[in-house]
């Protein structure tokens, strides 16, 4: 009896781990082979970009450059020094923009950042808030266009958020850049061209002031973009994706950047799947809201690492059993997620990802799977709860 039900309970776990491999089989063959929607626009009206800044003094001149040639009349740009304790603020006056300084060692947090800027604003607000972070690099029409589309559909507006990794970065880190692109061009491309929302990715976003100012902001959340797209989609405004125009920037190439940022994303979007996910479930049935609900299946999938090291480990567990057990059942459903997953992972690499990666670099995948248990092990013993800033090259 014991024995049967460990089987129905494999069987079961399977199915499971199958739900988000299909989401993003779904996903890339949507990116794939579906038209990509024309986004239509509306009138631009002022703006406000807010850059949230934590010691960026390297990087944010080449940020400025290619926004402030974008702005027009009537429009501002803030840079919130947040917690400097380098000459990120008079970096920021030399290049003629307004700074404002926030220190606050108790509640430190882009989260809080974001909020002392809508603060400032709002003694002239704008029509439009456009977010962007200290070290990106914008397209020349990025503010414009984004603007444009927020205005014409009402709704959060997330352009395309890249990194990349440089030319002379190890295979960690071209993984890495692949699964970023992953998540957020291909996954982000077969939603929107499902007629489906986002999630917001942190910088390159843009805002109607009437809901921006609205937003619960100063938190310490390590995604608060993830909870802030959640909250709009919650409130009828699910961000809206708009490829057409990009924000990029590099991975950090220090073992120290690379580990604080890997940890404190996939840390806090897991800590989001427990804490939210339920409550989610519950208010998109109750009130039919449909995109609430694909934002919580987006959201639901795991990081492309902790899904590969779950199939490997269901696959051996049905390994066992089947030896054991003669239990083919569970075999026949590992395979076919194995089969999936490796099928949607090869042709997203073929059809986007071959000048990030190349094959035989995939073969490190694995390796790079095995390096990132102790992230995961550390995330159920001790979690990171606190924001810290990725230590970059520069830095």
């Amino acid at each position: 009896m014991m024995l049967n039900l460990f089987v129905v309970f494999l069987n079961l776990l399977g199915f499971l781990l199958l739900l988000p491999v299909l989401i993003i089989l779904i996903q890339t063959f949507s990116a794939i082979f579906l038209r990509p929607k024309v986004l239509l626009e509306g009138q631009r009206k002022s703006l406000a970009v807010i850059i949230p800044a934590h010691n960026e003094e390297c990087g944010l001149l080449s940020t400025l450059q290619y926004l402030i040639p974008q702005l027009e009349a009537g429009d501002r740009l803030v840079v919130v020094a947040d917690n400097c304790t380098d000459q990120t603020a008079l970096v920021a006056r030399s290049a003629g923009v307004d700074v404002i300084e926030r220190t606050n060692l108790e509640q430190r947090g882009k989260g809080y950042a974001l909020d002392f800027g809508i603060q400032h604003l709002s003694y002239n607000p704008p029509d439009f808030v456009v977010v962007i972070d200290a070290d990106c690099q914008s397209s020349p029409n990025l503010l414009d266009r984004l603007v444009k589309v927020c205005s014409y559909y009402q709704r959060p507006t997330q352009a395309l958020d890249l990194m990349h990794a440089s030319k002379t970065a190890g295979l960690k880190v071209k993984v890495a850049a692949f699964a970023w692109l992953f998540k957020n061009k291909v996954r982000a491309s077969g939603f929107a061209n499902l007629g489906l929302p986002c999630q917001l990715m942190g910088t390159g976003m843009a805002f109607m002031w009437k809901d921006i100012s609205k937003a619960s902001l100063a938190n310490a959340e390590l995604v608060e973009d993830l909870k802030l797209g959640i909250e709009c989609a919650k409130n009828n405004q699910p961000p809206l994706f708009c490829p057409d125009v990009a924000v990029e920037s590099f991975f950090p190439e220090n073992e120290s950047g690379i580990k604080s940022q890997r940890a404190r994303w996939e840390h806090g979007h897991l800590a989001m799947i427990l804490n939210t996910a339920p409550s989610m479930l519950k208010d998109g049935i109750k009130h039919r809201n449909f995109n609430l609900l694909a934002l919580l299946v987006d959201m639901c999938v795991p990081p492309l690492a902790l899904l590969s090291m779950l199939i490997f480990t269901y696959l051996m567990m049905a390994v066992i059993t089947n030896y054991f057990l003669v239990q083919l059942t569970p075999m026949i459903i590992a395979m076919l997620v194995l089969i999936l997953f490796a099928s949607t992972i090869l042709i997203s690499w073929f059809k986007f990802a071959r000048h990030i990666i190349t094959f035989l670099g995939l073969i490190y995948v694995p390796l790079y799977i095995f390096l990132k248990i102790p992230l995961y092990i550390k995330f159920m013993v001790r979690k990171q709860v606190e924001w810290v800033r990725s230590n970059r090259d520069d830095a």
